[in-house]
């Protein structure tokens, strides 16, 4: 009788649970096709003739306003694309690789060098995430101008200081739950400072790291103002020469800029794809508590 008992009450508990996961599922998929949505319209206007895009910009593409490549062809002979792609991923991977290793190596001595020092340091990067960006961009804009950091290398600075706050603030969440006794074994066995950081805290540090240079990656490939405020008009990256497609009069080939934004979006939503399970593993570990 008690085994019928039971039984009888886990049957609503699992129907519930049953509902709940199909409702789940179904707002999930509601606002992934809103998300998507965007991004699958912009494809399929890249296909079609400018002239059409306007005037039907939800329509399919037909035989009559089907253009194939065209507009491919076309945003790349007008944008200079390769050049711009290359300039971006240029910037992206160096920044990336800059920001990876130095803030987690400030986050590090943060978190294990304790003081006021360190403390305030911290809580400078931590102000520095939630200063907006348009309260310094005419300042850093003269900055840039006077030390001669308008160019792809010098940009790469500014982007290190740019994404040291959030980089530095997921480095000490992580590094906290990281035992200090095993820095402690490797200094017994006569590491020095650069040794232990290399051999004992980089290996245990690799999710966060894949997951801030996966977020500073997309951020620094899509970033539109940064280089308009810092780049030369003659050294653009992908954002700025996609811009190139609008002419005067607010008059714009969208055709042309439609197959470009195929192009920008695409390479990002690859990267993503390709290491998006790091994210959250990444996230949560950066998240814990000391």
């Amino acid at each position: 009788m008690a085994g019928k008992k039971k039984t009888n009450d886990q049957a609503p508990t699992m129907e519930v649970s049953r509902r709940t996961g199909m409702i789940l599922t179904v707002v999930l998929t509601v606002l992934a096709v809103i998300f998507i949505f965007p991004i699958f319209l912009v494809l399929m206007n890249s296909f079609k003739n400018k002239l059409y895009i306007s005037d039907a910009p939800f329509a399919f593409p037909t035989a009559e306003t089907f253009s194939g490549i065209s507009n491919y062809i076309e945003g790349i002979n007008k944008t200079g694309l390769l050049m711009a792609a290359g300039r971006s991923l240029f910037i992206t991977v160096f920044s990336v690789i800059a920001i990876v290793l130095l803030t987690s190596m400030a986050a590090w001595w943060i978190t294990r060098v304790t003081g006021k020092i360190s403390s305030v340091l911290y809580y400078l990067f931590v102000f520095a995430m939630i200063v907006p960006f348009q309260m310094v961009m005419f300042t850093l804009s003269k900055v840039t101008d006077i030390m001669g950091l308008g160019n792809p290398i010098g940009i790469i600075f500014v982007y290190v200081g740019f994404g040291a706050g959030l980089s530095v603030f997921m480095f000490c969440g992580f590094i906290k739950a990281i035992p200090v006794s095993l820095e402690e074994a490797a200094m017994i066995d006569g590491c020095n400072p650069i040794q232990i950081f290399f051999r004992v805290v980089v290996p245990v540090l690799r999710p966060t790291m894949i997951t801030v240079a996966i977020l500073n990656a997309m951020w620094i490939w899509n970033d539109y103002l940064l280089p308009t405020l810092v780049l030369d008009s003659s050294a653009p990256t992908i954002p700025m020469a996609v811009q190139y497609l609008r002419g005067g009069y607010g008059s714009i080939d969208m055709g042309a800029m439609m197959a470009m934004l195929v192009l920008a979006i695409l390479p990002i939503i690859v990267f993503y794809l390709s290491c998006q399970k790091y994210i959250i593993k990444g996230v949560a570990a950066g998240a814990v508590k000391g």
